[in-house]
């Protein structure tokens, strides 16, 4: 059985060229992520662009997921080279846009300066320097300032994102910067895009009218205030991001473990792809293997049932992308020969949460659980999902099933958004005007493209033609022995 967990991959310097995203793609990258957060539009979309020919090339159903910025606040730019901040010294924090050095930190937005309290954690960049607030000085003198202490040192450079406490400063989102990108990125065709800081399920809102049904909206929670809202988060995206560096710092960082297995879990149960991120083989960025520790938590990461594992500068910046995704891929497919999908499975049953509340969505969740069942019983090789807009094969990847998992659709962008979802092929299919020809062309492709053998046993799920997903449940299964 190939891996079922699926791969998404940052592109950046290190990974634009042709030869090295063909070199990804043949390692098994799934989905190819622009971090909006760097570069200019016009780069991405260039990006974007290669990304489509290098998939055609290989024959492969690649998604883009476009990362919008969000609201970040950066500091002032540090001197080329970069400087040393060293443990155990303090520097001030000012409010302003000059740049920045070892002694004083520029910070863009005034708020965030004039908001923190003495006690308080300010993080730069990705969480790996850290500083606790020792002083703040007396606002008359006309300007926010305050003295930090640096707990945890190292080189910085460039612009780095400055972070506390979200209950403390925190600006909207989506900004109107992330509304524009969201309409060129979705003009130009991307699956996906992510919204960054997402507080309450509302916050989607805005971002979902630009997009008008042209991409799906993936939910970034690294927000303790996500947290709150995190069930109505799950049913108002199409997918989630579980997005542990912002995360870990604005939640303590031992609740991370505990806070990515309950999102997990909530976003399986819910239906909704779930994607891992951040950090996961970060010394692979310089080193051309990965830490012990870090092959233990991609595995984990398998274990809890995530839909997809993210790699960020170690694609983007690192000196192997290739590398990077085969490493990503041999771990998560060792870690599936161990996992107790029948198990969770069978926790799942007939379980109906969120988003599974309308006549149509009741009579799918039945049919896959059944399926599910009948997949077992029947010891079939593959289950084949007839699809109009990707619903039936998310509802049957929930299940974890142990068959083949194809999703098959005639529409491209449904097939390429099923690269996100947990151990589902697409698979393309054409338009068939009853369900007898969907069922029967649909096993008679899969065999032609040599994913089902002659003597194996499937099921097919299927809607009516002239209903089907989007307008009617998926209400047909057939249990076919392939001759």
């Amino acid at each position: 059985m190939t891996r079922r967990t699926k791969i998404v991959a940052t592109i950046g310097p290190a990974s634009e060229s042709p030869d090295v995203l063909s070199a990804m793609v043949a390692a098994g990258c799934d989905v190819v992520r622009l971090n909006l957060s760097h570069g200019d539009v016009a780069g991405h979309l260039e990006r974007l662009a290669t990304v489509r020919q290098v998939a055609a090339d290989a024959g492969r159903h690649v998604a883009v997921l476009a990362d919008l910025p969000g609201p970040k606040v950066r500091v002032g730019r540090f001197p080329d080279g970069g400087v040393e901040l060293v443990g155990g010294a303090d520097v001030r924090l000012v409010a302003g846009d000059g740049g920045s050095d070892a002694d004083t930190i520029c910070v863009a937005e005034p708020g965030v300066v004039a908001a923190v309290r003495v006690g308080d954690r300010v993080v730069l960049g990705d969480g790996a320097i850290s500083l606790t607030v020792v002083a703040v000085e007396d606002a008359s003198l006309g300007h926010a300032a305050v003295t930090a202490r640096v707990d945890t040192g190292g080189r910085t450079q460039g612009a780095p994102g400055v972070h506390i406490s979200s209950e403390r400063f925190h600006l909207g989102t989506p900004t109107p910067e992330d509304l524009v990108l969201t309409d060129t990125m979705a003009s130009a065709g991307v699956e996906f895009i992510a919204v960054s800081f997402v507080r309450t399920a509302a916050d989607l809102a805005p971002v979902r009218e630009v997009v008008a049904g042209r991409a799906r909206l993936v939910a970034k929670i690294e927000t303790s205030a996500a947290l709150a809202d995190i069930s109505a988060i799950i049913q108002a995206a199409d997918a989630v991001m579980v997005a542990r560096g912002d995360l870990g710092i604005d939640c303590p960082i031992e609740d991370v473990p505990h806070l990515q297995k309950a999102i997990v879990r909530d976003c399986v149960e819910h239906g909704v792809p779930v994607i891992t991120a951040t950090q996961m083989l970060e010394s692979m960025i310089t080193a051309p293997a990965p830490t012990r520790a870090e092959v233990s938590d991609v595995a984990n990461a398998v274990f809890d049932g995530t839909d997809a594992v993210m790699l960020s500068g170690e694609t983007a910046i690192g000196r192997d992308p290739a590398a990077v995704v085969a490493t990503m891929s041999s771990v998560a497919e060792r870690a599936e020969r161990e996992a107790s999908y029948r198990q969770w499975a069978r926790r799942l049953g007939r379980l109906q949460r969120g988003d599974w509340s309308s006549t149509d969505d009741r009579v799918t969740a039945a049919l896959v659980h059944a399926a599910s069942e009948a997949a077992h019983d029947v010891d079939a090789a593959a289950i084949l999902c007839c699809t109009r807009s990707g619903r039936t094969a998310r509802a049957m990847a929930r299940f974890r099933p142990e068959a083949r998992l194809l999703g098959l659709s005639p529409d491209p962008s449904v097939l390429a958004s099923l690269a996100l979802s947990w151990g589902v092929e697409p698979v393309p299919v054409d338009t068939y005007g009853s369900t007898d020809e969907m069922v029967w062309f649909a096993v008679e492709t899969a065999v032609r493209h040599g994913l089902v053998a002659h003597g194996s046993t499937v099921l097919v799920l299927a809607g009516s033609p002239g209903g089907g997903e989007g307008s009617a449940a998926a209400d047909v299964m057939r249990i076919v022995r392939v001759e």
